[in-house]
């Protein structure tokens, strides 16, 4: 019995003291899956805090299960991402350890918005999960089937560290 308090209380404290975003020089990085039509993914994300609610960074994504139907290259799997983030989780303020963040990304594929959310556990570790859609496409007629991987919606998913 006296373990699992001692269990109880230091969780509870390594919970109370996590944040999800802290503001300027907060370092962001996330590991995730990547779901779509024809292809599930990998996805790698570093955020970089440059004031209160303001985060600039980078995504990546490969498409690793593509149909077999689909004729895809590199090319057609990857995908690097700029990307600019409203962290409002200290504006909503639902709870210290919870960020929403939409935001804005510029890609090699497209231009679009995404809207994501993260909780931390600890201050070091959480999950994430990010919703993506593309707002214009660099090429938007008779685009293949293997141009199309990153040019529709996606759900990502996944671990999130506190750098």
């Amino acid at each position: 019995m006296k373990k699992l308090i001692l269990l109880v209380s230091i969780l509870s404290i390594s919970l109370a003291h996590s944040q999800a975003y802290v503001g300027v020089n907060d370092n962001k990085f996330q590991v995730g899956v990547n779901l779509q039509d024809n292809a599930t993914g990998i996805n790698l994300t570093y955020d970089y805090g440059l004031g209160d609610n303001i985060s600039v960074g980078i995504s990546s994504t490969y498409a690793l299960g593509v149909n077999e139907d689909i004729d895809a290259s590199f090319g057609d799997r990857f995908d690097l991402k700029g990307r600019f983030n409203a962290n409002l989780g200290n504006v909503i303020n639902v709870d210290e350890n919870f960020d929403l963040y939409p935001g804005l990304n510029l890609s090699l594929k497209n231009f679009g918005g995404h809207l994501g959310a993260r909780y931390f556990f600890t201050p070091g570790f959480g999950v994430y999960t990010e919703l993506n859609a593309p707002l214009a496409k660099y090429k938007t007629e008779d685009l293949t089937p293997a141009e199309e991987l990153h040019n529709q919606f996606t759900i990502s998913f996944g671990a999130s560290f506190s750098l």
